[in-house]
């Protein structure tokens, strides 16, 4: 049996974070290039990437 404690579910946790907002990014209008550069601060900065985009990510207005 594994031995899968708070680590992992955390792993799974920010990785299903990431997941999520990747997908959000590619959904959103920003310009193309703005998509790419948060794709990437997500990628290479799964915790930091993720707070930092939940915070400071294109919103959406109006919708």
């Amino acid at each position: 049996m594994m031995n899968f404690g708070y680590n992992g579910i955390l792993g799974v946790l920010v990785l299903i974070g990431d997941i999520w907002a990747v997908i959000n990014i590619f959904q959103s209008s920003a310009s193309n290039e703005k998509k790419l550069i948060w794709i990437i601060a997500v990628v290479l900065l799964p915790v930091l990437g993720l707070v930092l985009w939940l915070f400071l990510g294109p919103r959406d207005r109006g919708a």
